[in-house]
């Protein structure tokens, strides 16, 4: 999202009714170029910690690139991990008092793997918590995702998470319910998204937190916002994912088959594989069954080819949108969330 200098001429004003972002030549030029300091609070698990730097570090480096970019990934000590994770955490990562003590201008949350609908019973859950009151009051946009979604629909609204019978998981088609929100400007009004998940705040549960849906599907809610139209930006599903996320997801769930961990081997994710590999994978399954083959054999390498990724640009696009909004509003001073020109309950001066 471009940030446009206002002036008179009529190309100007045209934009500007468009939704376009543009700035009074007065603000324009006081507008100081600097960088943005954005936090990724990282709960995954160790098997995907590190790939899941890498998917949001990559939404960001491809975002708007109006300034510099400082990403500050941190976990929580309550999220058990081995070795490896421990030391890579160690090496690369901050402390959440670290991170207070330096201030934020944007945060994401992460997902976690936690299948149960209580999220009371995660080991994690007063820490997220401290986390979550934090960011509202110092950090100008908080993004969450999927899990982080539920935990703060929970925290701050009252609505508990509900499971939804069976895993909901594959690439869903999504339609853009608001279209006049910044956050979904040069959006396709139709767009697929990932999802990965065994519970869901419902539509109705949105709307009795007052947030405003954006984008949903079938299978629920994807992209909301705060009542203040920005403060927290909800996604119930996975726009980061990587081509391969959802193949190696399967692949980690026959694994917990063949382990005993569950009694059913896992269904294909939906929309996401050809008729061709499912025939592969079903071919598989058989000779894993009959004891031909085993998990080493599992042909990663053969399906990653024949996989197609259609929610990359959309989910490039909204973040894009978000970072610009958080550099409109946010403070030149990291440790106050705002400008002081900005109403905190409606920080993009939005219509209500």
């Amino acid at each position: 999202m471009p940030l446009i200098a206002h002036s008179k001429l009529p190309s100007f004003e045209r934009l500007a009714k468009q939704g376009e972002t543009i700035l009074s030549i007065e603000r324009a030029q006081h507008q100081t170029i600097r960088e943005l300091h954005i936090g990724l609070l990282n709960m995954m698990p160790d098997s995907a910690l590190e790939a899941t730097e890498r998917q949001f570090f990559r939404l960001i480096g491809h975002s708007n690139q109006i300034a510099q970019f400082y990403v500050h990934p941190f976990s929580l000590s309550s999220i058990k991990r081995g070795k490896h994770a421990i030391a890579h955490i160690k090496e690369h990562y901050r402390t959440f008092e670290e991170i207070k003590l330096q201030g934020l201008d944007a945060l994401i949350i992460t997902g976690a793997n936690v299948t149960d609908p209580d999220l009371q019973l995660a080991p994690f859950y007063e820490q997220l918590r401290e986390v979550v009151d934090w960011s509202y009051e110092n950090v100008t946009s908080t993004l969450c995702s999927c899990l982080a979604t539920h935990a703060v629909l929970e925290f701050k609204y009252g609505q508990k998470r509900k499971a939804v019978g069976k895993k909901h998981w594959g690439v869903f088609p999504h339609q853009v319910i608001d279209r006049t929100h910044p956050l979904v400007k040069g959006v396709n009004t139709r767009f697929d998204i990932p999802h990965s998940r065994f519970n869901e705040v419902t539509e109705s549960q949105f709307e009795e937190a007052k947030a405003v849906v954006l984008a949903k599907s079938p299978i629920g809610v994807h992209l909301a916002v705060s009542p203040d139209l920005f403060r927290i930006v909800f996604f119930q599903g996975h726009p980061e994912y990587d081509s391969i996320s959802l193949l190696k997801e399967y692949k980690r769930e026959v694994s917990l088959y063949l382990e005993k961990s569950t009694s059913d081997y896992p269904p294909f994710p939906s929309n996401y594989l050809s008729l061709q590999s499912r025939a592969i994978l079903t071919e598989y399954r058989a000779r894993l069954i009959n004891k031909t083959a085993t998990i080493k054999e599992f042909p990663e390498e053969l399906l990653t080819k024949t996989l197609d990724n259609t929610w990359h640009d959309s989910a490039s696009a909204i973040i894009n949108n978000w970072i610009g909004c958080v550099y409109q509003v946010t403070n030149e001073n990291i440790r106050k969330p705002f400008m002081q020109t900005i109403d905190p309950n409606n920080p993009l001066n939005l219509e209500k």
